[in-house]
This record gives C-alpha cells, structure tokens and sequence, in this order.
C-alpha cells in the first residue's frame, strides 16, 4: 500500500489527515464512506469532493494525465475535533493540498499516471501544474482559514458580551 500524497487541512478546531492511495475510488472519512460520514448533507458532500473535480477538469484540458481518475486512487481521511462544519472544511484544505502534492512528484506521476502517447517537456508540464495550483488558489481551496473562537474573559458573560451599564 503506497501512499502517493499526504497532507494537513485545519479549520477551527478541527485537524484533517488526508492520504492519497491507488485503489479503486474508495473514499473514506474515519473509517466509514463519505456520505454517512457527513450524515448524507449534501452541501458538505459536494463540497469535500470539489477539489476533485477542479482536478478532473484540469487533466483532461492542460495536463494530459487522463487516467488519473477519481475511480483510481482511494482517499482515506483521519478527522478528529470541531463540528461537522469545520471538519469538512478541514477535509476540503487537505484534500487540495494533497491533490497539489500529487500532481507536483514527477516521478510517481510519471511511474503509475502518464499517458505515453502525449509526449511533454518538463517546462509545460511544470507551468500545467502552475495553472492547476493557480485555479485551486482562485476557488479558495488552498486559502486556510485560520479564524478561532475568541476566549471568554472574566467579568463578561461571553467573549465580549457585557452586563447592560447603568450611569445612575
């Protein structure tokens, strides 16, 4: 079993180990699918899985790695602390920068991924992977959001909610 990317993605509390292995498309969130690990809310599901279909877009127009498909390499995800929320966000950044990690190693690429009949130069194929971090960065995939909840101080009833003050 070789893994061919790894990465972090973190928001708020949450911290996302993603691993990304050839299989057969399995896509795995702490040892149980996607969907039932979401709890089957579709605008999480859709939103872990986005990364992946920039990706597709991107090889099939600059890079000319076709089968390079989701349904060929497994995703399996350690996720642990924060809400369902921050955890799909988490999911969504490391998912990204794996993605990036992928695409960027030449030379598993060129083992397991690359088709033979498109021949390429390595300058084009160093400026396509420019193109698809550029695309991942300008859809806010590789942005991490690093906003924490602020600490309750004492004196107040929340971080910044104060008692009504009374001048007489």
């Amino acid at each position: 079993m070789e893994i061919l990317a790894r990465a972090v993605g973190r928001r708020k509390e949450a911290v996302a180990q993603v691993q990304i292995l050839p299989g057969t498309g399995k896509f795995l969130i702490n040892n149980k699918s996607a969907e039932e690990y979401l709890q089957s809310v579709s605008q999480k599901f859709i939103a872990v899985k986005s990364p992946f279909e920039i990706l597709q877009a991107n090889l099939s127009n600059h890079l000319g790695l076709e089968s390079l498909t989701m349904d060929k390499i497994d995703t399996i995800v350690k996720v642990k602390g924060g809400g369902l929320s921050g955890q799909s966000d988490a999911i969504k950044l490391g998912i990204a920068r794996a993605l990036c990690h992928l695409v960027n190693s030449n030379s598993k690429l060129s083992i397991n991924f690359t088709n033979p009949a498109i021949p390429e130069s390595n300058e084009n194929f160093n400026e396509n992977i420019k193109i698809l971090r550029k695309e991942f960065k300008t859809k806010g995939y590789l942005t991490q959001d690093s906003r924490v909840k602020e600490r309750r101080k004492y004196g107040l009833k929340k971080a910044r909610k104060a008692s009504q003050y009374h001048k007489r």
